[in-house]
């Protein structure tokens, strides 16, 4: 990174803010970012795919730039945009703690400057600073947790909604329950 101290400062800074890992202090974010390396994306560069296996191990801070995070259709080969993040968002924190196939494909809308914290330097600041390393932990944990609660609520909804137009389906469907009499009665006199 160009001014090398600077941009540590701003990731620091990022790394602390809502939508990244708030519940970090400003030195304990200072701390984690010593172990992050820089990283620039070229725009239009798909740097994480969905479903991959190797090199997956790490997470990464966006210090500017915008991605757009999707998600593969299961039919037609569709893909989704889940999301458009911008600098202080975290991309791939399932990764740095499972190393298990990646859940979306992340592409660079714009060149991104990012900072990486790899599976092998977080065990690194486990060692070295065992304190950061569990409050980094919990901050990840939380952010995925809030994220499991959005997801819970995003099916409930999706859930209603397909129970509406099952509904709405089954109605169309049913046979009609007019009758129309052919031979009305005469009237009496």
């Amino acid at each position: 990174m160009p001014d090398e101290n600077s941009s540590q400062e701003r990731a620091a800074r990022f790394l602390i803010v809502h939508t990244a890992l708030a519940d970090l202090s400003l030195e304990d974010a200072r701390v984690v970012v010593g172990y992050m390396r820089p990283r620039r994306i070229r725009m239009g560069e798909v740097f994480i795919e969905e479903g991959e296996i190797s090199d997956t191990d790490y997470m990464m801070l966006i210090i500017d730039g915008d991605v757009s995070v999707e998600n593969h259709g299961t039919s037609h080969g569709d893909s989704m945009v889940m999301s458009i993040i911008g600098p202080g968002s975290l991309i791939g924190e399932m990764g740095v703690l499972d190393a298990a196939p990646r859940s979306a494909s992340c592409t660079a809308v714009t060149e991104v400057r990012a900072a990486v914290l790899s599976r092998e330097a977080l065990l690194r600041l486990i060692d070295g600073n065992p304190r950061v390393a569990a409050r980094l932990i919990l901050a990840i944990s939380k952010c995925l947790a809030d994220r499991l609660r959005l997801a819970n609520r995003k099916i409930k909804t999706m859930a209603g909604l397909s129970r509406s137009l099952q509904q709405e389906l089954e109605a169309a469907h049913q046979p009609s329950r007019l009758t129309i009499k052919l031979n009305p009665p005469k009237p009496r006199a």
